[in-house]
C-alpha cells in the first residue's frame, strides 16, 4: 500500500494475508532494493522455498524480512501483528492485552500481553527530537496498584503506594504540540534536572510551579512561577490537563498501573497524544519503528524499567 489505511475495510483489503504484510514490510525495509545487512551487497533475490526470505548474492545470507526487528521469531502470523498495530495505533484510547486477546482470538493472555510489549517498544522513535521553545513542565503522582490489589496511595508529595511521574508539554500559539512523560524516583533536583536533561533541547524555557527541584538544570532557562493559594492548573494549564488525561486513560483501560512497566505505558499514552491529529499514520510509524529496533526477549521484557 503507498498509503495507510483510515479506516477498517482499508486495512481489511489492504492486509488480507501473510503474503500482503510481508510486501509491505519489505517495501517499508528495502524501499530502494534489498540491502544485505550483512556485507552491505545490494544484490540479490526473493527465495521461493522460505517465505519473505532473500538471498545475498555475494556473502549468500539469507535473511527474512522479519530478521533483527521487533517481530523477530515471532510465531504468529503477520496479519496477527499487523491487526494488533493497526488497533494499538488508532483506537483512540488504546487497547489492553486482555482487549486484543479477545480481538484476535489469541490463545493465551501471555501471548497477547508479549505482542502489546514488543510494540510498546516501538513507540519511542530513536534519536526523536527533544521538546522545545517554551516548555510547561510539573510532577505528579498517581496510585500504585500492586498485582491483584486496589489502587492505593498517601496524600501530598509522599512517594508511599504511588507512582511519580514528570511531564512536559511544548506550547504554541494554538496550544499544546508534543509531550514527554517519565517516571521518576522522587521529586528531587537530581531527577527532575535528569528528566529535563533527555527531555528538552539545549536552549527550551520550562515554566514550572516554583517547586525548588528545577532551578539550576544546565542548559535550561527556568520560568518559575510560584503559586502560593492558587491553583497550580491556572499557571500550568496544559500539563494538568495531560496528567488529567493520563490519570483517566490509566484507570480507564488498564484499571490502574504497576510499578515495573510504568515507563512502557507512558510511551504509549505519549505516542498516541503526540499523534492525536494523525491517528492512521501513526500505524505506519509504529510499524517502520518496528523495523528499526533489535529483538527483544521475553527476559528483557519482564524486566523492571529503571526509573529517571
Amino acid at each position: 500500500m503507498t498509503d495507510f489505511p483510515r479506516s477498517l475495510l482499508e486495512f481489511q483489503r489492504g492486509f488480507p494475508d501473510d503474503a500482503a504484510c510481508a510486501a509491505y514490510l519489505t517495501a517499508a525495509r528495502w524501499p530502494d532494493g534489498f540491502v544485505c545487512p550483512a556485507c552491505g551487497s545490494l544484490k540479490g533475490w526473493a527465495l521461493t522455498t522460505k517465505a519473505w526470505t532473500h538471498e545475498c548474492a555475494a556473502c549468500r545470507r539469507q535473511t527474512s524480512v522479519t530478521a533483527g526487528t521487533v517481530l523477530h521469531g515471532s510465531k504468529l502470523p503477520l496479519t496477527v501483528w499487523f491487526w494488533a498495530a493497526y488497533l494499538m495505533a488508532t483506537h483512540s484510547n488504546g487497547i489492553s492485552a486482555l482487549q486484543l486477546q479477545k480481538q484476535l482470538g489469541l490463545g493465551s493472555y501471555k501471548s497477547a500481553w508479549l505482542l502489546c510489549a514488543k510494540l510498546r517498544r516501538a513507540l519511542v522513535a530513536p534519536g526523536r527530537e527533544p521538546l522545545a521553545g517554551l516548555v510547561e513542565v510539573d510532577e505528579t503522582a498517581i496510585p500504585c496498584r500492586a498485582k491483584d490489589d486496589p489502587p492505593t496511595g498517601a496524600g501530598g508529595r509522599s512517594g508511599q503506594g504511588k507512582l511519580l511521574i514528570a511531564g512536559a508539554v511544548e506550547v504554541r500559539p494554538g496550544g499544546p504540540a508534543r509531550i514527554r512523560l517519565a517516571a521518576i524516583e522522587d521529586f528531587s533536583a537530581r531527577s527532575l534536572h535528569a528528566f529535563l536533561a533527555t527531555d528538552l533541547a539545549p536552549g527550551a524555557t520550562a515554566k514550572t510551579d516554583g517547586w525548588s527541584g528545577y532551578p539550576g538544570a544546565p542548559g535550561v532557562a527556568h520560568e518559575p512561577h510560584v503559586i502560593g493559594p492558587m491553583a497550580a492548573h491556572v499557571v500550568l494549564p496544559w500539563v494538568h490537563r495531560v496528567f488529567a488525561n493520563l490519570k483517566t486513560w490509566a484507570l480507564g483501560v488498564y484499571h490502574g498501573l504497576r510499578r515495573p512497566h510504568l515507563q512502557a505505558y507512558l510511551d504509549e499514552f505519549v505516542f498516541r497524544f503526540n499523534r492525536r491529529r494523525t491517528r492512521h499514520a501513526a500505524f505506519r510509524t509504529l510499524l517502520g519503528v518496528s523495523l528499526a529496533l533489535k529483538p527483544a526477549t521475553y527476559n528483557m521484557l519482564i524486566a523492571p524499567e529503571p526509573t529517571v
